[in-house]
């Protein structure tokens, strides 16, 4: 069986053709700069034969063909026919309260998809454009659909709400939703088997760390709380997104700097967190950099980062009451010693105990490690995500 992966952003498409079988990834690659001009697509087959396709794509229904043809390419394709394709898994960031689980996609579907735009604006629509071009292109092909937002709808009820005008709840479905829960629901998987565990008897705390970033209290294997709240605005701070932080200070800056809604939106988003801080980085590695040239604000934003990702950890452990492994994933989460090792700093008290050596000589990505100390009740993994590999697991 071949399912294919289908995750698309505003101006780019990623793929993966994945044999269920044989349990390997036959076919991958992006498609770039989608709707924006000059247009090209990295495709690589069997992780051996990668070349680069340069096409124009104004659509998105254009990235999915120049996909679509490079699958069955003569030269560089992965497969002969397209009806070896059993069938495709798209990425949708946001199902709401509708979607506790992956569904088949129908009319009906997409028709809620379009309902929730309103609360990923940013994501949901280049999603479902690349749902309607894939089903009219490939529309022999079973379609499912996996919500990013659906493996934290076991939150219970007082972890989920807000301390706001309950009717909001109730008429515009105004509550924590939770974000990046393909990542998490994959490494609370493998971290039951490093365990050696069920994992329904799991207590978890899951940092998934890159540009955006969610912490997640996993209580018995399902998702009990997780930073990220209605939108992916909410919790730690990220690479450009500010994280928690007072409310009033948005109507204070609103009201003395003449702002739109629309202005504040974009500044919070994607001119705060690590690059509001510092002025001018995004990537830890850049910031990590510029730290060891002795630049304040990066080492500021370090601290801060960090300080904020310890927080989440102390109040997870206290709401779990028991904690059997913290887990870092994703690309700062997987390959930052640094930052790791500033958020472990003094989590012994919970007995949360790291080894420095080995979280040093942990900087190569796609290797699960132990980095806890000999003694550490609570161990402590470095679990390279694998979201595609989610996206076949539900489809199949």
């Amino acid at each position: 069986m071949i399912i294919l992966s289908l995750n698309c952003g505003s101006s780019s498409v990623k793929y993966q053709l994945y044999n269920w079988k044989k349990k390997e990834i036959i076919s991958k690659g992006i498609v770039e700069r989608v709707t924006i001009g000059d247009s090209f697509c990295v495709h690589e087959v069997n992780h051996k034969k990668k070349v680069t396709i340069e096409h124009d794509c104004p659509t998105h229904k254009e990235a999915i063909k120049l996909i679509k043809d490079c699958l069955v390419h003569s030269e560089h394709g992965a497969i002969e026919d397209l009806s070896d394709i059993a069938a495709i898994g798209h990425r949708v960031v946001h199902g709401g309260e509708k979607f506790s689980k992956s569904v088949v996609i129908n009319r009906e579907v997409l028709k809620t998809f379009k309902e929730l735009t309103g609360l990923a604006p940013l994501h949901n629509p280049p999603n479902i454009m690349g749902i309607e071009a894939a089903m009219q292109l490939l529309s022999d092909i079973p379609h499912m659909a996996i919500m990013d937002t659906a493996w934290h709808q076991t939150m219970p009820d007082y972890v989920y709400n807000y301390a706001v005008p309950y009717q909001w709840y109730e008429k515009y479905g105004i509550r924590r939703y939770g974000f990046h829960g393909t990542s998490l629901l994959y490494v609370a998987k493998r971290a039951a088997v490093l365990l050696g565990k069920d994992p329904f008897e799991c207590n978890l705390i899951s940092c998934h760390i890159g540009n955006g970033v969610s912490v997640n209290a996993v209580k018995k294997g399902l998702s009990y709380d997780t930073s990220m709240g209605f939108t992916p605005l909410e919790g730690a701070i990220m690479g450009t997104r500010a994280g928690d932080h007072d409310a009033a200070l948005d109507f204070y800056v609103m009201q003395n700097k003449g702002y739109s809604p629309q202005e504040m939106d974009t500044i919070l988003n994607k001119k705060s967190g690590i690059l509001g801080i510092t002025g001018k980085y995004v990537d830890r590695r850049d910031v990590i950099e510029a730290v060891s040239k002795g630049d304040e604000r990066a080492k500021l934003a370090i601290e801060m980062e960090s300080y904020r990702l310890k927080k989440y950890i102390g109040a997870y452990t206290a709401a779990l009451g028991r904690v059997d492994a913290l887990v870092f994933t994703a690309g700062v989460g997987e390959m930052s010693d640094i930052i790791r090792g500033k958020v472990l700093e003094g989590l012994d008290i919970l007995g949360i105990k790291y080894n420095p050596e080995k979280n040093r000589l942990a900087r190569t990505r796609n290797a699960e490690l132990d980095i806890s100390a000999d003694d550490s009740p609570v161990k402590i993994f470095i679990i390279p995500t694998d979201e595609e590999l989610v996206f076949v697991e539900d489809v199949v």
